[in-house]
């Protein structure tokens, strides 16, 4: 009997829903309302890009600390992503082409693995060197003069797809150039 009541409710309301009737007679469009205020204007990629160049010792725990000026301002959103010179080469040219890599970078040694790594918060950078081995026995070209690129993406520019293993793509996406790149030595 309850299946009876529920078949016979279900067939009674399939029926009204299905009913169509005449069309009533269209509205009347309404009064424009009055203009509202401006938005606020859309994203403003602000990204940085900076070069820095120091050398790993023992005095400075083989690390490199770069603390970034008042002149950038980094979120804790933000991504800040380091690259490493890891050569240089020529075009067809003949003029030279840098060759950038995406820390960390891990090199095998005949001492053992090196690793180039890096941290960062919203105020700084450390690179530091890592090591399955004494690093006092590495040779001058492990770590003098290294030189490494900073880019401070904004959470903004970050959503999409964005090939941040390519420093290329990351100043293109950024709207840098080469020229616009600042240029710093630590001591």
């Amino acid at each position: 009997m309850k299946k009876i009541n529920v078949f016979l409710g279900a067939l009674v309301t399939l029926f009204f829903i299905s009913c169509e009737g005449p069309q009533g007679p269209q509205g009347f469009d309404g009064f424009d309302g009055a203009d509202g205020a401006d938005g606020a204007d859309g994203i403003n990629i602000l990204g940085k890009v900076i070069d820095i160049q120091g050398t790993f010792t023992l005095d400075n725990d083989y690390s490199i600390f770069y603390e970034f000026p008042q002149t950038i301002e980094v979120f804790e959103t933000d991504v800040v992503l380091v690259y490493m010179l890891w050569d240089v080469t020529e075009d067809s040219n003949g003029e030279s082409v840098d060759i950038w890599r995406l820390m960390p970078q891990t090199r095998i040694l005949d001492q053992g693995l090196l690793q180039y790594n890096y941290d960062y918060t919203f105020f700084d950078v450390s690179i530091f060197l890592e090591s399955d081995f004494d690093l006092s026995t590495l040779q001058p070209g492990d770590t003098d003069d290294q030189v490494f690129r900073i880019a401070i993406l904004p959470a903004e520019s970050t959503t999409g797809k964005l090939d941040t293993s390519n420093i290329n793509s990351v100043m293109s996406h950024l709207g840098i150039t080469e020229d616009e790149v600042q240029k710093v030595t630590l001591q």
